[in-house]
């Protein structure tokens, strides 16, 4: 059941992300990736507002919890779990890992990206 629930609310998210991005990207044009700085900046939002609603408040159910946070803001946005778990690393004092994470997410990530470009273009 788990997985259906995660499968369902991925595919919801996958769909936002296309309608939104799509959406500012028809609005703003395509000359800077307003659509993917959007979805990243909203699935933050989202992730501090619910989470917060979640932890203090205790009003999603640990399935409801699944579905939002991995489901639908997994495929909506990664950009979003990136900052919970930074903040959370803040949150328990360790601002300097979280600067690390942030650091060697982004610059690894972007290295990384690189490489499979290289990697693909010798095929």
């Amino acid at each position: 059941m788990k997985f259906l629930i995660l499968g369902g609310a991925g595919a919801l998210g996958t769909i936002s992300r296309y309608l939104l991005g799509g959406w500012v990207h028809g609005w703003l044009g395509t000359h800077f990736p307003y659509g993917t700085l959007t979805v990243n900046i909203t699935g933050c939002f989202v992730i501090g507002f619910l989470g917060t609603l979640a932890d203090e408040r205790n009003v999603l159910s640990p399935e409801l919890r699944m579905a939002i946070f991995l489901g639908f803001l997994g495929a909506f946005t990664t950009f979003s779990a990136l900052i919970l778990e930074t903040g959370n690393l803040v949150q328990d004092g360790h601002a300097f890992r979280a600067a690390l994470y942030l650091f060697t997410s982004f610059a690894a990530g972007f290295l990384i990206f690189r490489a499979g470009i290289l990697v693909g273009e010798l095929f």
